[in-house]
C-alpha cells in the first residue's frame, strides 16, 4: 500500500484553502490560458510530513507501532499564508501555499527522521520545507512563466490558523480520477 504521514486540515481550514486555491486558479487561467495544471481536490488538501511510498502489510504494522510511541512535539498552531512554487525559480512544477510558524512541523519531521530509518525509510536529501500543495504543473509555456510567477508573488489574505493536535498516517489510492486519501491512524501529539 502507498503511505505517507501528514497533517490533516479541519473542515473550516480546508474550505478556506479551497477558496484561496480557486482564486489562484482563476488568475492563472486568465494569465496563462494554455497552462495545464492538476489542482488538488479540496478533500485531499493536507500538509505532507513524510512520504513513505509503497509499504507491505508487515512493515506497515511495524510503522504503526513506531508512530504510537509518544512524540516530544506538543500540539501546535500554524498559519497557511502566501503562494510559492517549487522550484523557487524558473518554470514552476508545484504550486503551494506556505506554512508560517513551521518550527513544529519541522520538529515532527526530525522526530520521524530518528524513528523511521530503523524500518528502512530514508529521509529525502533536501531539507524538509513544510507547505500545502495546491497544484502540480503539467504544461506551461515558457512565455507564461513570468505571468504565473507574478501571480504567485501577489499578497494573499491568510487562511485561518490551523490547530494541529495530531499527525496522521494516510493511505493513498491511485485511480483514473486521481488520488484518494484514507486516514489509517491518528497519532496525538503530547
Amino acid at each position: 500500500m502507498r503511505l505517507f504521514i501528514g497533517i490533516e486540515l479541519t473542515p473550516t481550514v480546508r474550505a478556506s484553502v479551497a477558496s484561496v486555491s480557486n482564486r489562484c486558479r482563476s488568475l492563472i487561467d486568465r494569465a496563462a490560458p494554455g497552462a495545464v495544471l492538476r489542482w488538488v481536490d479540496p478533500d485531499n488538501l493536507h500538509i505532507t510530513v513524510w512520504f513513505l511510498g509503497e509499504v507491505d502489510e508487515e512493515r506497515a504494522a511495524k510503522l504503526r507501532e513506531v508512530l504510537l510511541e509518544p512524540f516530544r512535539t506538543a500540539p501546535f498552531r500554524v498559519e497557511l499564508k502566501g503562494f510559492g512554487a517549487f522550484p523557487p525559480a524558473g518554470s514552476p512544477r508545484v504550486i503551494w501555499i506556505g506554512v508560517k510558524g513551521h518550527d513544529a512541523p519541522v520538529q515532527v519531521h526530525q522526530e520521524l527522521a530518528e524513528r523511521l530509518p530503523s524500518l528502512g525509510f530514508e529521509p529525502e536529501r533536501r531539507a524538509y520545507s513544510p507547505h500545502l500543495t495546491l497544484a502540480r504543473v503539467k504544461e506551461l509555456r515558457r512565455a507564461d512563466v513570468g505571468a504565473v510567477r507574478s501571480i504567485l508573488g501577489r499578497p494573499v489574505a491568510p487562511v485561518e490558523r490551523l490547530e494541529v493536535p495530531a499527525i496522521t498516517l494516510f493511505r493513498s489510492r491511485l485511480s483514473p480520477k486521481g488520488s484518494q486519501y484514507e486516514s489509517l491512524l491518528r497519532v496525538p501529539l503530547r
